[in-house]
């Protein structure tokens, strides 16, 4: 005799509702916006369908659009000129530059909206890296300085969380330092705790022209083999002062984010990377895969393993079908 019977909480879509243990909603995502020069100008990324970079004007229309569908967080990603690089990333402290002047602007038309920055040298840097290059090497501890600086330019814009992506050793630390030095206790850090040299940054970096210029990340970027080390990287941010912990990529570190949220106090974070969304679309494209359904199922996963904020590209087109 059969005393235990799952199946009967699964017989009917309502009961299927009722015991469903993890959900996800709008509420959860920060959705990832890339900005260029210009007016009125808009390029979808190749690698990225249904993806575009846009000029200031045109993303604050998008985020007006996105506020409507309940998205009220935003993480955005400068593309700079290639003159306007050095390897010392100083464009990223011009107030009269693409980005500052756009993360102001932003503030300034939706208050209401959280705003998350990009902190890190690869966007502004002549050599590609996240860090500063010394002889071939990227040197770790005058990184810092530089990050300092940036993340207090993006603060006076009003920014609401810093997001360092560099992976240097101490940055958390430093910046937290320099921002409540300049009285920006209220601006909050999501560290980039567990960011992987990962093979799914692809598409990214063909967004933003971002690509190292020689070598790779690999000296600063975690090795994928490991998982106790992410642990040690979420201690000390944790004692450093961060807010909130990611994990970038999402989907092929699960594991991760299911230890981070069982070891450590703090929200945990998953980005839902650029060669994840790719690999999604294409398959989608060719009829290989129900897009939709492999989308929804991806987003739940990575929360069922212990995120509670989800960066991804998928967040606007799930908010329009599910509102």
């Amino acid at each position: 005799m059969i005393t235990h019977r799952p199946r009967r909480n699964r017989k009917s879509q309502v009961i299927r509702n009722m015991v469903q243990e993890n959900h996800v909603t709008v509420n959860d995502f920060i959705l990832p916006l890339f900005l260029i020069e210009g007016k009125n100008k808009t390029s979808e990324v190749s690698s990225m369908p249904g993806i575009y970079r846009l000029s200031a004007d045109l993303m604050l229309k998008e985020i007006e659009t996105c506020m409507k569908l309940g998205i009220k967080a935003f993480d955005v990603f400068p593309s700079i000129s290639d003159s306007l690089k050095d390897k010392r990333a100083t464009e990223s402290l011009n107030k009269k530059g693409l980005y500052l002047k756009t993360l102001a602007l932003i503030k300034k038309e939706f208050p209401e909206a959280c705003i998350m920055t990009d902190v890190a040298m690869d966007p502004y840097s002549s050599d590609g890296h996240d860090g500063l290059v010394k002889n071939g090497e990227i040197v770790n501890d005058e990184t810092l300085a530089i990050l300092a600086k940036m993340a207090v330019a993006q603060a006076e814009c009003g920014v609401d969380i810093i997001g360092p992506s560099d992976m240097m050793d101490g940055r958390v630390g430093v910046i937290r330092e320099a921002l409540d030095k300049a009285g920006f206790y209220n601006v909050s850090i999501m560290s980039y705790t567990a960011k992987y040299a990962s093979a799914f940054y692809g598409p990214f970096r063909d967004a933003l022209d971002s690509a190292p210029k020689f070598g790779d990340k690999k000296t600063y970027q975690m090795n994928p083999a490991n998982s106790k080390e992410a642990l040690i990287e979420a201690q000390l941010d944790t004692l450093e002062g961060a807010d909130f912990l990611m994990v970038k990529p999402a989907l092929s570190y699960l594991d991760i984010i299911k230890d981070l949220n069982t070891h450590c106090d703090l929200p945990i974070a998953a980005y839902n990377v650029s060669g994840e969304y790719a690999m999604v679309k294409a398959a989608a494209a060719k009829g290989w895969i129900d897009g939709d359904r492999v989308r929804d199922e991806i987003l739940l996963s990575i929360k069922r393993a212990g995120a509670s904020i989800i960066l991804t590209y998928f967040a606007k087109e799930w908010a329009l079908q599910h509102k």
